[in-house]
């Protein structure tokens, strides 16, 4: 059933009613050829999910009957940011892509010593746009309840400031100094908040390392292979899902 994400104004749940427009509407009436009795999902961004009836199709507006409600059940149990250095050519899409798959709830790109691409300020509206985009077609296909927050850039420092607020702040690091991830997840309770912290192409200096422990970063090593910055996102959060979300 195709599923679209409606922010609270648009939902009317006192009458039962749900309006969908701009892209939304032009999806399902072009793309989708959807006609006036055929079914939809629609998110609320709250993480409650309705089954709804369309009632009115036009180009830029479409409205729906609420035939049942219920909360989600896709979404992980803790709220997990992603901080994710700048890596090269289009790897950020598909971090952004497979992050929502695995269940992230937020993702922030960042600049660090070692980042080959630096996108220039004028810029960064427009890809935060287009990473939205990303990230909310993965959300509607994996069948998130939530629609994931892709932010604009920080600096490093910033970076640090929020990712050491997590309940759980994990920083990814090849270096000396770090214990395995299934070490330190093995008798952890799920904590409410977990930061990923990833670098890009060349990992993190020595000085951002000593920055992020004396912060309170938990370092961890992800194994002892050197993993690809593309690919060490989605081990964390694979990993993250296996302890918390996996029933045993």
């Amino acid at each position: 059933m195709p599923r679209f994400f409606v922010p609270s104004p648009q939902l009317d749940l006192q009458n039962g009613l749900v309006t969908l427009l701009g892209d939304d509407a032009h999806h399902i009436a072009r793309s989708l050829r959807m006609a006036q009795g055929d079914e939809i999902t629609v998110c609320d961004m709250h993480g409650a999910v309705h089954r709804c009836r369309l009632t009115r199709i036009r180009d830029d507006r479409a409205e729906a009957e609420i035939l049942e409600s219920r909360p989600g059940d896709t979404e992980p149990p803790s709220f997990v940011t992603l901080y994710m250095a700048y890596p090269k050519s289009d790897k950020l899409e598909t971090v952004v892509q497979k992050a929502v798959e695995l269940g992230v709830s937020r993702i922030v790109p960042f600049e660090s010593e070692r980042c080959v691409k630096r996108p220039a300020a004028e810029k960064q509206d427009r890809i935060a746009e287009r990473l939205g985009r990303i990230a909310a077609e993965a959300a509607k296909q994996c069948g998130r309840c939530r629609l994931p927050a892709v932010e604009k850039p920080v600096s490093f420092s910033q970076m640090l400031e929020e990712a050491a607020g997590a309940a759980l702040p994990l920083f990814c690091y090849e270096g000396d100094g770090t214990v395995s991830l299934r070490a330190l997840l093995r008798d952890l309770a799920v904590p409410e908040s977990i930061s990923v912290v990833v670098g890009s192409e060349g990992g993190f200096s020595g000085k951002e390392a000593d920055e992020a422990r004396a912060r309170g970063m938990r370092m961890v090593n992800l194994g002892p292979r050197i993993l690809r910055c593309e690919t060490a996102p989605a081990y964390v959060l694979s990993a993250l899902s296996f302890r918390f979300e996996l029933p045993e």
